[in-house]
């Protein structure tokens, strides 16, 4: 195969179901670079989030032990929470660590912005690591999820994945992200350059 990749280009687009702010389901028309027109590509937008790997001043990690009622269990995640309309994601980020928490810092990294399903969308998940985060208040996250926070080091966390303690994709990937000083490293050179 010679030649440059090139995106697809929409042709039409409908909404099929609009439950805005949360959930909207669209079908595209799309037209491939090699001519061939599919109809009815759809699309899922819902709300965009950051996600936070914070360690505290000691090294420890921040992690929430809560309930998901998408995979309908208990388990662990790291601090995060979707972005109001027009708010920032790194803004979105000391918000949500916050609320969530009670802790606060002020050495941040971006890690990127993924999308988080290949075709349909879905959502963009910001990424970010914080460092020497410290206590300044009492958690009020507002969520419908109860929460608890808890402390742990790299090593209690690798061993977490042993327990089938994850149950989010997400929660993986920033694992992965950050416990892999090199790929951390790169991650935040990418995200620190400018958009093309």
């Amino acid at each position: 195969m010679s030649g440059e990749l090139k995106p697809w280009t929409v042709l039409e687009r409908r909404t099929l179901l609009d439950a805005g702010p949360f959930l909207k389901v669209h079908a595209e028309t799309v037209e491939t670079p090699a001519g061939r027109r599919v109809e009815n590509f759809y699309q899922v937008e819902q709300m965009d989030f950051v996600q936070m790997f914070v360690e505290d001043e000691g090294g420890r990690v921040l992690m929430l032990r809560t309930y998901k009622h998408g995979p309908r269990r208990v388990s662990q995640t790291f601090p995060a929470g979707a972005l109001n309309p027009g708010e920032e994601p790194l803004g979105a980020a000391k918000r949500e660590l916050l609320e969530e928490t009670g802790y606060a810092a002020e050495d941040w990294a971006a890690l990127g912005s993924y999308v988080v399903q290949g075709n349909q969308r879905g959502c963009v998940c910001h990424m970010f690591h914080a460092r020497n985060a410290r206590k300044v208040a009492e958690a009020d996250s507002g969520d419908l999820e109860e929460m608890r926070l808890e402390l742990l080091t790299h090593a209690e966390l690798i061993a977490a994945a042993a327990e089938g303690d994850y149950a989010l994709l997400p929660v993986i990937a920033m694992l992965g992200a950050v416990l892999l000083p090199e790929l951390r490293n790169n991650l935040a050179r990418s995200a620190a350059r400018p958009a093309p």
